[in-house]
């Protein structure tokens, strides 16, 4: 028994580990790579703001489309099986990338890295979540930590690797570093015994733990608690997602130089990753809607705050408020649907929270600040001010989603 008790420990260890390696390279390329890449893309196919702020409306689609539909083929065909998928498909994106011709095969890379980014996170949160049922503030945080930090890591490392490779070769050696690592992660990424009832947290392998009843997708959408949390991902997920492609301009348009100013962007991915996984772990202790609400009224301030910024360090400062209220919604969102809906059909569920994110966010975000800015001369005022409104009624709105006593 209790090497039966050490190896399954060993495995819960692997399986996050696995599902960390696995979700780097799509955080990386989801939340780094168009912020550095967008005004080398506008100077290789003459655009806007806008036609490069429209790429993440695509690639938030995918995810409103893809998230629903993965959390459902999770439970036919299996979480690994899901992940490998994904990494390959990510790796595709990488090479479709890199020959980009026309500002539309870069929607098109957009559109399949956030198809590809569902088949490896949802699977990845669920996993973690069964091996620590206890702790899935904290696990979950792991994972949305790298998620997110992989960007804060690789965004200055994308701009110096564009300027001594090539746009081309940069795009094929992201595709070989993300099968790399990401095949390796799912090969770690195993799922628990639950024929021998295996739990573990408190109570682990005694089978004493007491489950409530996991709602059905079709229970869950007649709970008010899923529509106020439906409407917090797409006012929340406006406000953060529009950072990772407004960062940069803003600071070029200080005067700042490239480097200088995709130091904001880093900001932002930093907190972005490391607060996932502090508001995960203070979700678990002090309350998922409390942390979320907390972080969402900060997220607002910092905004209200950023007209204000003129130097890199008073805009780097409120681009990391951003980036950690963006963090905190991923992280805390994930446990928070477990503790109200239950495990049984979390992906699909999740999934669904999701394509408020995918199918609005991305338009009243990136898209519509993209539009502003062309409209407005490139004033960031107004920008500004209406995704610190949407901050603001974020933190109101996810005070609404309140876990049942029982179900």
């Amino acid at each position: 028994m209790m090497d039966q008790h050490k190896r399954e420990r060993r495995r819960a260890l692997g399986a996050v580990i696995g599902c960390s390696a696995a979700i780097f390279w799509p955080g990386a390329l989801t939340f780094g790579f168009p912020g550095v890449m967008a005004p080398a893309w506008r100077e290789m196919f003459q655009v806007g703001s806008g036609a490069t702020g429209a790429a993440l409306f695509f690639m938030l689609a995918a995810v409103g489309i893809n998230m629903f539909l993965v959390g459902r083929w999770q439970e036919r065909y299996g979480i690994r099986r899901m992940i490998f998928l994904g990494i390959l498909l990510t790796a595709c994106g990488c090479i479709l990338a890199a020959y980009a011709e026309s500002i539309f095969m870069v929607y098109a890379w957009s559109f399949l890295n956030g198809t590809a980014s569902c088949f490896v996170y949802i699977p990845a949160l669920t996993l973690v979540q069964h091996w620590y049922p206890h702790r899935k503030g904290l696990v979950s945080g792991t994972v949305s930590m790298v998620f997110g930090l992989a960007a804060a890591i690789m965004s200055p490392v994308f701009g110096m690797m564009l300027q001594s490779l090539g746009y081309r070769s940069l795009g094929l050696l992201l595709a070989a570093l993300t099968l790399a690592s990401g095949f390796m992660g799912a090969y770690l990424a195993r799922e628990p015994d639950y024929t021998a009832g295996w739990q573990w947290g408190k109570g682990a392998g005694t089978g004493s733990e007491k489950r409530n009843r996991s709602l059905t997708v079709k229970e869950t959408l007649h709970t008010r608690s899923f529509w106020f949390l439906w409407m917090t991902w797409t006012l929340a997920g406006a406000a953060g997602i529009s950072m990772t492609v407004l960062s940069t301009g803003y600071g070029l348009s200080l005067g700042l130089p490239l480097e200088s100013s995709v130091l904001i962007l880093t900001a932002f991915n930093l907190t972005n990753g490391t607060g996932r996984l502090a508001s995960g772990y203070l979700s678990d202790q002090w309350g998922r809607a409390r942390i979320m609400s907390l972080a969402f009224l900060a997220a607002a301030l910092a905004y209200f705050l950023f007209p204000l910024a003129d130097d890199l360090p008073s805009s780097a400062i409120l681009a990391a408020v951003v980036g950690f209220a963006f963090g905190t919604l991923f992280s805390v969102s994930a446990p928070l649907v477990a503790d109200c809906f239950g495990l049984d059909h979390f992906g699909a569920i999740f999934g669904l929270t999701f394509a408020a994110y995918g199918f609005i966010a991305g338009p009243l975000g990136p898209a519509l600040a993209g539009h502003l800015l062309d409209l407005n001369g490139g004033d960031f005022v107004p920008v500004f001010l209406y995704l610190g409104a949407f901050s603001l009624l974020a933190a109101l709105s996810i005070r609404q989603v309140v876990p049942p006593q029982d179900y």
